[in-house]
């Protein structure tokens, strides 16, 4: 991870077929193209490669998360359940609707805690939204038996997992929607984008339509199509999915690279009994596109950060100290700081964030550290790191 660093001849292929037929929107001007439809092609190779009936490609994650909750009628006043450990674009999606982030804390696979999730379930819970961060997974059939329950939607969002797999099926198509990002970061990148997976035939017309406003997508003139409901555009263009269709066609590539070079790295912090590995779900398996484990306590955590960097080992984070990942710095999110006037079911719905005790969170992310596994390192490279992350955490211990 990221697909970036292997870019290459068949994603420059893809690109050059759309700026030869001029066409960079991904609906009309058919007469134009000479038969390359990109965002269809990546959409059709999603539902093959991912194991859904539906792919429906947006304009990025963050899209692909509001576009999934408003696909299912959750909006206004709603509230949805997520992880205090995400990316910030997990509660703005969810701000977007009018609906209420309602964030629990995670345990140790990184992931939500379905205890924290089950206590937090009020009248108003429409929808439990694990995020499956640094490329492991939540418990989905603890989460996936809450919602049973309760009638909740389950909505995965594995945008940094894509890749991975849950007892055999691949992360994104076990909820009743599933949200990718792929931005320019990603396993697999279109430089920017999304896509909301979906087995429910109606989950995805309504994506469908309501990611590009509204438009019913029915014949071949554009100006004629009717409007079943209003939308927005959230549409992806044919220059990013061009090249999406190529990485996407590399994932298996990518994840045996990762898995490689995250195995020489795991088995040399190994002999370090202070040191403890992330719990992947029984059942699951990783995209390996991080190596997450976990040290005594925050301040051993924050001298081998310190000592990883000193050493020169790049791509190592500690979340507690970071202002994307954690709520722990999300002043912005705490004090409702907006360009505009939030609705008062959304100020009341957030007042807890004052007072709300996350330290169970705390304790993990405080000891944890993940290392971002690359794609093009050479074997000696990685053998060389490991060693010296193996003799940089040693030396504070």
């Amino acid at each position: 991870m990221p697909g970036f660093e292997l870019f290459g001849d068949a994603e420059r292929k893809e690109v050059n077929d759309v700026l030869e037929s001029g066409v960079l929107m991904r609906y009309g001007f058919d007469a134009m193209r000479n038969g390359h439809w990109k965002a269809k092609a990546l959409e059709q190779e999603l539902q093959s490669t991912l194991q859904v009936k539906h792919a429906q490609l947006v304009s990025s994650g963050t899209a692909a998360v509001s576009i999934a909750l408003a696909s299912a009628g959750i909006g206004s006043g709603d509230e949805v359940v997520m992880p205090t450990f995400t990316f910030v674009a997990s509660f703005e999606a969810i701000m977007m609707l009018g609906a209420i982030p309602i964030l629990v804390d995670i345990d140790d696979t990184l992931t939500l805690d379905p205890e924290a999730v089950k206590a937090a379930i009020t009248p108003k819970t429409k929808a439990i939204m694990p995020v499956h961060m640094c490329g492991s997974m939540a418990n989905l059939d603890e989460l996936q038996s809450i919602c049973k329950t309760h009638n909740l939607i389950l909505i995965e969002d594995s945008s940094q997992a894509t890749g991975a797999t849950y007892k055999e099926r691949p992360l994104g198509s076990i909820g009743d929607l599933g949200c990718l990002s792929l931005d320019y970061v990603k396993i697999i990148t279109c430089g920017e984008g999304g896509a909301v997976l979906t087995n429910n035939e109606k989950y995805y017309t309504n994506s469908d339509h309501f990611s590009d406003h509204g438009h019913d997508h029915k014949g071949n003139d554009r100006g004629a199509e009717t409007h079943p409901f209003l939308g927005y555009n959230f549409r992806i263009s044919e220059l990013n999915a061009a090249v999406g269709l190529a990485q996407l066609r590399r994932l298996d590539e990518f994840v045996t690279i990762q898995k490689k070079n995250y195995t020489i790295i795991r088995e040399a912090l190994s002999v370090i009994p202070e040191l403890t590995f992330r719990t992947v779900p029984e059942g699951g398996e990783e995209s390996y596109s991080f190596l997450s484990f976990f040290l005594p306590d925050l301040e051993t955590s924050r001298k081998a950060v310190k000592a990883l960097k000193d050493t020169g080992i790049d791509g190592c984070f500690h979340y507690y100290d970071n202002n994307w990942h954690f709520i722990r710095k999300w002043e912005h999110l705490k004090d409702l700081k907006t360009l505009y006037p939030l609705s008062k079911e959304v100020k009341d719905g957030l007042k807890y964030l004052q007072t709300k005790d996350f330290s169970k969170s705390n304790h993990f992310i405080g000891r944890n550290i993940s290392c971002l596994i690359k794609l093009s390192w050479t074997e000696q490279e990685v053998k060389e790191r490991a060693s010296k992350m193996v003799k940089a955490i040693q030396s504070i211990l």
